[in-house]
């Protein structure tokens, strides 16, 4: 049933069911595990690897590309394998345990992780588990529908356990383009100048002997939970698309558009969906996750070509992608995470990058990760890595949650992902805001008019009203800077009178 898929006959006795396989993972290992957003991730090992700590208890380091799918996170939570985890994550369980402060959670840059594992930040990683559609004639790894750090993982560990996953597409061989950074500080230039390029190899190469262990599974991979566009996601598309069109007028962009990124979740997804309808065509996208909307813009022949690091689409999309992938072949690229997230490319290909903020603050820092500046949401994942790097960086949010109890334009935001220095757009479904060449002081009246909901514009201007008589280049009331916030905490609104 399977051997056409281990086309390396010595490695077909080295076929077991999870359980056994779980065995090679003990007490106190780092464990490299792939999956991207829900992508191409192991589907048995972690449920192995939970009966075992259920019966023999037991901590593992786990080291992924970003969230895993299947509730594999909240399965390892629930049975305390968790020790550590990194560098993103999703699930509502394992965020109660980080937030409770059970399981130490590193939030990194997703380019960096592999970095530190490199440089023996970590010590050694024990274990890598990879989702792989085949293992060729030379023990090749073919990847399924993400990479992530999963080639690094596989070729950094000393043990490599695989999961044959039938019910990915053999269509996936040819679609991946592995290309391995070489050892720091004489590492060769990354030769990508065009997203269509291809510069490594179609399989993760590691030597044969490495792979301890081999699982058969035919688990689809996740859907993604992102929501569909709503009219104030449709607003703020109308905005940018307005926006880009003056650019464009003005000959600051191409009438083609740069490549652009697209952070995952609802808002970038939705957004994206909306250029459906916008005059650009030939569009391009270099980015980490590609969502239901890059395959909704290549279907109505908006967009050329779409280099990413996994495919995270929902279930109809995926009942239409994966079924005819052979039509998206000469359209797409799978890359390891940090290849498609590398500050050198970036750079150089002067990406519009479409990411999204939990809130805003009237200087333009941005907060992506944590609620009320204490508490974990998700993790800063790739923004960072782009917003820093790309040619226009775009915070995308609405301007309000929670039925108006919560504003996501505040006076000062009480975690710093991504500050005013990174930030170049921020657009709500009220308008946008350019904050290009101004100083902080040209920013406040523009945030506040063009982003904030009106409900909470005169609170906001009052702040500042106050807050230049202490003056300075970026003035602050700091006694009132969190009056926002610790409202909600105490009353349950920001706006007391809600």
């Amino acid at each position: 049933m399977f051997e056409d898929r281990i086309r390396l006959a010595s490695l077909r006795d080295r076929v077991m069911t999870a359980d056994d396989a779980a065995k090679l993972v003990g007490d106190g290992m780092v464990v490299g595990m792939s999956g991207f957003t829900r992508a191409g991730d192991a589907k048995d090992m972690p449920i192995a690897l939970a009966r075992r700590a259920k019966a023999n208890p037991m901590k593992i380091t786990l080291i992924t590309g970003a969230s895993l799918g299947h509730d594999s996170d909240k399965t390892l939570t629930e049975a305390g394998v968790l020790a550590k985890r990194l560098p993103f994550q999703v699930d509502t369980t394992l965020r109660s345990a980080i937030n409770r402060g059970e399981v130490m959670f590193v939030d990194q840059h997703l380019s960096e992780t592999v970095e530190f594992l490199r440089t023996g930040q970590f010590g050694k990683l024990d274990v890598a588990v990879i989702e792989a559609v085949a293992i060729t004639e030379d023990g090749g790894l073919v990847p399924s529908s993400s990479v992530g750090n999963s080639a690094s993982f596989a070729i950094l560990a000393e043990k490599v356990i695989v999961e044959i996953n039938l019910a990915q597409p053999l269509a996936f061989e040819g679609m991946h383009d592995i290309w391995i950074p070489g050892q720091r500080p004489h590492r060769a230039p990354l030769p990508i100048v065009d997203v269509r390029d291809r510069v490594g190899t179609n399989v993760v190469k590691i030597a044969p002997e490495k792979i301890a262990a081999i699982v058969i599974t035919d688990t689809p991979d996740s859907a993604s939970n992102a929501l569909p566009p709503d009219a104030d996601t449709q607003r703020i598309a109308g905005h940018l698309i307005e926006f880009f069109q003056h650019e464009v007028s003005r000959g600051r962009l191409p009438r083609t558009l740069p490549a652009i990124q697209s952070g995952i979740g609802t808002i970038a997804n939705a957004v994206l969906s909306g250029f459906i309808e916008s005059p650009f065509e030939d569009l391009t996208m270099y980015s980490e996750v590609l969502q239901d909307s890059t395959f909704d813009l290549m279907d109505s022949g908006k967009m050329v070509f779409a280099s990413g690091s996994s495919i995270t689409v929902s279930q109809a999309v995926q009942d239409r992608v994966f079924k005819h992938l052979e039509r998206y072949r000469d359209k797409l690229v799978l890359r390891p995470q940090e290849v498609s997230n590398h500050p050198e490319v970036i750079r150089r290909l002067g990406l519009i990058a479409l990411n999204t903020a939990l809130e805003v603050d009237i200087y333009g820092n941005v907060n992506s990760t944590h609620v009320g500046g204490t508490h974990m949401m998700n993790g800063i994942g790739g923004s960072g890595d782009f917003a820093r790097n790309a040619r226009m960086a775009i915070f995308a949010t609405k301007s309000i949650a929670k039925d108006g109890k919560i504003s996501s334009i505040v006076p000062m935001v009480p975690h710093v992902d991504h500050n005013e220095h990174d930030v170049d757009i921020i657009v709500t479904e009220q308008g946008l805001a350019d904050l290009r060449t101004l100083a902080p002081r040209e920013r406040v009246n523009l945030v506040i008019d063009n982003c904030a909901h009106p409900s909470y514009r005169e609170v906001l201007r009052d702040y500042y009203r106050d807050a230049q008589r202490y003056g300075g280049q970026t003035p602050h009331a700091l006694e009132r800077a969190f009056d926002l916030h610790v409202n909600l905490r105490d009353r349950g609104s920001m706006l007391t009178g809600k």
